[in-house]
């Protein structure tokens, strides 16, 4: 019988993102309290990585994601779907997520959620084999990404 890999917490939290006075939300997700931007900085600067760590979460405001829930489950009918259960987890830090995207498999089987399969589009020869996988609780995941997705405006999604 197969040993499951450790099951994590996610959650992503909204937050504003910017300088202005009326800044854009970002959506940043945290597997067990640790936001996954410093996870993977924590990897890339370890790995010798050029570029490490110039991520930042989602912002919503930037970009037309659609259903985040669809988006967060990687269905085949989200926007921004790549149709293969790929989907960008983090943007760049100057807030375009197609400029420099954190993209990563979103596996979903049985009562599971896993992300795995990272990596850097712009950088595709970068190792990301020992980042992950994360595996959540399937009831847990969606009801974070619902949290997530209820706490963005209709004009963010």
């Amino acid at each position: 019988m197969p040993t499951l890999p450790p099951i994590r917490r996610v959650r992503f939290d909204i937050r504003p993102w910017g300088d202005n006075a009326d800044p854009a939300r970002e959506l940043l997700p945290f597997v067990d309290n640790v936001s996954l931007v410093e996870l993977v900085s924590g990897y890339e600067h370890a790995a010798g990585f050029d570029v490490p760590g110039a991520y930042a979460g989602l912002v919503l405001d930037h970009f037309n994601f659609g259903d985040l829930i669809a988006y967060l489950t990687a269905r085949p009918d989200a926007a921004y779907s790549t149709g293969r259960g790929v989907i960008a987890l983090l943007g760049c830090d100057c807030g375009e997520v197609g400029c420099w995207p954190l993209e990563s498999q979103v596996l979903i089987e049985d009562d599971f959620v896993t992300w795995r399969g990272f990596g850097q589009p712009f950088r595709p020869r970068r190792d990301y084999g020992r980042f992950g996988p994360f595996t959540f609780r399937k009831d847990q995941y969606e009801s974070a990404a619902r949290e997530a997705a209820g706490a963005v405006p209709e004009s963010c999604s």
